[in-house]
């Protein structure tokens, strides 16, 4: 018996929860979860609040296991993970900025998500109302030649709002310490009572470039919950939205990487082939982003019948243009001495931080959540995940290279085996309310912007957005310097 499944039948098993099990576990075996994840005998897959207890998804030391712990927090206290395993800092941070639970002995207690704008403390737990903001403390550095940078929170382009600290000495920088939040939307708090298929537009709207990964996810989470299962026809229309979504955002992260080492001109070319991507789902779907197009129980829209033909005029388009932009890459001397041997996350720190995507990928973590917790159609797919070691900028692109060989390879599978058949399981499900999780929260004042539904909405029958555990794969972040707060049930 692993240490996991030994920790699980000493608590007290959530007898309802699906896909993954649950329990509600003891304040001592809370903290010897946190030595397992110190002593990288476990990962950490995500760490979230509710009114009166907290959770953490963790990864076990088996292939595919994976469980829920969750702590009652009944004077809104517990021990804090981040002080044995750093990566739960930002997230204790942001669960106590929203529920107002108390991580005892956190390393870190400054705020991370609240900036004092909301005009409510703790807007999902026990709201009160705020007090003036204080200046946010960043961390000291000292020493001789020091000087500091700040940047943003505007930022030209489209990325996320963030306010950086650059402490520098000459070239090397000392210290860069960011500061987010800037775009806290509430999504969780809209979600709250909402119906399903108001929850389901408010997950996609998570990140607007991967509104199919949330959407996803979010639908799965639905159907684990109500023991349903999407028609086999959508389970693959989804995975080609998925698909086209992963190869639009790798083109256009490769030419922002391209464009910020002062290579105009394959960032240009990469943003063709994004552009192409967007057209080709626009035409297939209605939507450039396929916003809305997944829906709990199924999708909302099918297959056109020109489909075919308008995808494969693609894949064939892409697979001419794409090697000979790859080879320009790995020629261009100038590129190479910019993106080789920077930004090195070490394969021991990947493995510590429970790295995913093309970033743990890219430092010897060979994890997939379509391989590792496999779900249709990609059990079926023939999916391989690529591996590097070295861990820098220049690791992550080839990475992201292979994942795009490998996307139109899966895109050419999936348009050969799509089923025909229903594309929506049971449209009443959409009527169906999302719950306000482990135990009754207050309900949100008005004056809290964005989160007003939640207020007045008892008895729903769902578990809250975040109760559900549903491993996601999605093609985002990273080398972009974007970080988003992601809900720990969608990722």
């Amino acid at each position: 018996m692993s240490a996991l499944d030994d920790m699980m039948r000493q608590g007290r098993r959530v007898v309802a929860h699906r896909p993954y099990p649950r329990a509600i576990i003891s304040a001592e075996a809370w903290q010897l979860a946190g030595e397992h994840l110190a002593e990288g005998r476990w990962t950490l897959l995500g760490l979230w609040g509710e009114p009166k207890a907290v959770s953490m998804a963790v990864l076990g030391e088996g292939p595919g296991e994976a469980a829920v712990l969750t702590l009652e927090c009944v004077d809104g206290r517990f021990a804090s993970i981040a002080r044995l395993h750093p990566p739960a800092q930002r997230l204790e941070r942001a669960l106590r900025d929203l529920f107002g639970l108390e991580p005892q002995g956190m390393p870190d207690a400054r705020p991370w998500l609240d900036h004092g704008r909301w005009g409510v403390n703790h807007p999902l737990g026990a709201a009160t109302e705020a007090q003036e903001p204080k200046a946010y403390p960043f961390l000291p550095v000292e020493g001789e030649s020091l000087h500091q940078i700040p940047v943003g929170p505007v930022h030209a382009g489209i990325i996320e709002p963030g306010h950086f600290r650059f402490t520098a000495n000459g070239e090397t920088v000392v210290r860069l310490e960011e500061r987010l939040g800037y775009v806290h939307k509430g999504i969780e708090g809209l979600m709250r009572g909402a119906d399903i298929a108001r929850a389901g537009k408010l997950a996609g709207r998570t990140s607007g470039d991967s509104t199919v990964a949330y959407a996803y996810a979010f639908a799965r989470a639905v159907e684990a919950a109500l023991s349903i299962e999407a028609p086999r026809r959508a389970q693959w229309l989804r995975a080609l939205m998925a698909e086209l979504e992963r190869l639009a955002n790798h083109f256009g992260d490769i030419g922002a990487i391209c464009n910020d080492a002062s290579f105009s001109l394959l960032h240009a070319h990469f943003g063709v082939l994004r552009e192409r991507s967007l057209r080709a789902a626009e035409a297939c779907f209605g939507h450039r982003l396929m916003r809305d197009c997944i829906q709990p129980g199924g999708v909302a829209v099918d297959f056109p019948r020109d489909g075919a033909a308008t995808l494969k005029a693609y894949l064939q388009e892409t697979k001419q243009r794409f090697p000979s932009l790859v080879a320009l890459y790995d020629r261009k001397a100038s590129l190479q001495d910019r993106t080789v041997g920077t930004g090195t996350l070490r394969p021991a720190l990947a493995r510590q931080f429970g790295a995913g995507g093309y970033v743990g990928r890219a430092s010897g973590r060979a994890f997939d959540a379509r391989k590792n917790f496999p779900y249709a159609p990609y059990d079926s797919l023939g999916l391989e995940v690529p591996v590097l070691e070295q861990g820098d900028v220049n690791a992550r692109v080839w990475i992201r290279i292979r994942e795009v060989e490998q996307s139109l390879v899966l895109v050419g599978r999936i348009l050969d085996g799509l089923p025909d058949g229903p594309i929506q399981a049971d449209g009443r499900i959409l009527s169906r309310r999302v719950g306000r999780g482990y135990g009754a929260g207050r309900g949100i004042p008005r004056r809290h912007p964005g989160l007003a539904e939640a207020r007045g909405r008892e008895g729903c029958p769902l578990p809250s957005a975040r109760s559900i555990l549903v491993p996601m794969a999605a093609a985002r972040g990273g080398d972009r310097g974007q970080h988003r707060r992601r809900l720990p049930a969608l990722q």
